[in-house]
């Protein structure tokens, strides 16, 4: 999710793709940099005088045992990912051996405050109208480009998602960093998720700028603590985490215990740090039910190569590969400055169009232009006539005929964007039966 006065920066940062789970701050080759190499007794007839045995007492069937974990090995930083719900999300429980509860306390009093804020006013009455929405039988696989730090509107949207897939262009980070921290620097680190956190919660996208700084440079993982604050703020526990690559077939590797016993220090530069935890895989639950999952992958989803960005979906297709061999997804974007309206995002969008069966987005989604020819049908909500950013202006009139074109419906929130007269919008996006 994207910041409306940031479109013009993002788009040049959006021009070429880079997919790190192992890398640096570096122009990229096609390939990914790799980190360093790397569970009765019977009778023929009775005995008249023998009362009776009594009949055994009925037991109750066996509880089915809860699923801990998916499959795939990898090292497991579930501890850090525990101290990090605590101190960065403000998860509750107590604060880790080294870090003085006071300091947990005052980042957590506006944490909290805002969250609160953010659920009553905007969780609420999202969550009553996507429960009326969002069809029961639609794919249980999720995609999310254009992320941002935003797993909380997916998690809105579609609460039993089976797995969840976020893509933008800041990595997840380094976890480890949570137990080395101290004083001076663990206070500037939480204030800096906090400032960030608290204009998510406010506005519900996030300021691409200010996004680079904190996710790539950050003292302590940012994007994955915003995960983390999404899991906790509806409702579910956190169960496990590691991190991954993506290998040149599409799949997932995680790293593991070699690979991250060679990791550069934590002392080391934060952004190569963070660029090399740039994929990470959440699995969390509500309390009692079955696992799912939430996978942030550190990518740019433009077709070109870029200056100091790396190649592009054309030249280096892991991640359309990874995604394709999801099948049939349910979709999100909102607040995306309307890249996939551009020329130059053509592979994302038509990842899209092929794979998706349901999708909800603002006017940065796929527009009808694309959408109809390819067996969709839209259904509009609030008011659209203008973007209110030059970014939409290409689009503009392609989503105006469609509201005009469709019933009123009022929306009671605000999805993404607002139009240039600050009014809020939705589309549903839906592929036609056959």
């Amino acid at each position: 999710m994207r910041s409306p006065s940031r479109c013009s920066l993002f788009a040049v940062l959006h021009a070429a793709v880079l997919v790190v789970g192992c890398g640096s701050d570096k122009a990229s080759t096609t390939k990914q940099a790799p980190v360093p190499a790397p569970l009765v007794r019977g009778s023929a007839e009775p005995v008249a005088a023998e009362p009776p045995a009594p009949a055994p007492e009925a037991k109750p069937a066996p509880a089915p045992v809860a699923q801990t974990e998916i499959a795939g090995g990898g090292h497991d930083f579930t501890a850090e990912g525990n101290a990090l719900l605590t101190v960065g999300a403000c998860g509750g429980g107590s604060a880790p051996e080294g870090i003085p509860p006071a300091v947990v306390e005052k980042h957590c009093a506006v944490i909290t405050t805002a969250r609160d804020a953010y659920h009553n006013k905007w969780v609420k009455p999202a969550s009553a109208f996507f429960a009326d929405h969002v069809p029961k039988d639609i794919p249980k696989k999720v995609v999310y480009p254009f992320a941002g730090g935003d797993l909380s509107t997916a998690l809105t949207v579609y609460p039993d998602a089976d797995e969840i897939t976020t893509l933008s262009l800041e990595p997840a980070g380094d976890p480890r960093t949570i137990s080395t921290l101290k004083g001076k620097e663990l206070e500037a680190a939480l204030a800096k998720v906090q400032y960030e956190l608290k204009f998510l919660y406010r506005v519900n996208f996030s300021n691409t700028l200010n996004m680079i700084e904190a996710m790539r440079g950050g003292a302590l993982p940012t994007q994955l603590i915003f995960g983390l604050s999404a899991v906790k703020l509806h409702g579910y526990d956190f169960v496990k985490l590691r991190y991954f690559r993506i290998e040149e077939d599409g799949s997932i590797h995680y790293l593991d215990d070699a690979e991250v016993s060679k990791a550069p220090a934590v002392t080391t530069n934060a952004q190569d740090r963070n660029f090399l935890f740039s994929n990470a895989e959440v699995q969390f639950r509500r309390p009692g039910g079955r696992i799912q999952v939430w996978r942030h992958i550190r990518a740019n989803l433009g077709n070109d190569k870029s200056k100091g960005i790396g190649p592009g979906l054309a030249d280096d297709p892991r991640v359309v590969k990874h995604l394709e061999s999801k099948g049939q997804i349910a979709a999100m974007t909102k607040a995306a400055s309307y890249l996939l309206s551009w020329d130059s995002f053509s592979i994302m969008r038509d990842y899209l169009i092929k794979h998706v069966v349901w999708m909800v987005s603002d006017a940065t989604g796929v527009a009808p232009r694309w959408g109809k020819a390819a067996g969709f049908e839209y259904e509009t909500y609030g008011m659209f006539e203008e973007p209110h950013i030059p970014a939409g202006h290409g689009i503009a009139k392609n989503w105006r005929d469609e509201f005009k074109a469709e019933p009123k419906r009022d929306l009671p929130f605000r999805f993404g964007y607002y139009d240039k007269k600050i009014r809020n919008h939705l589309i549903i996006m839906r592929r036609k039966p056959v």
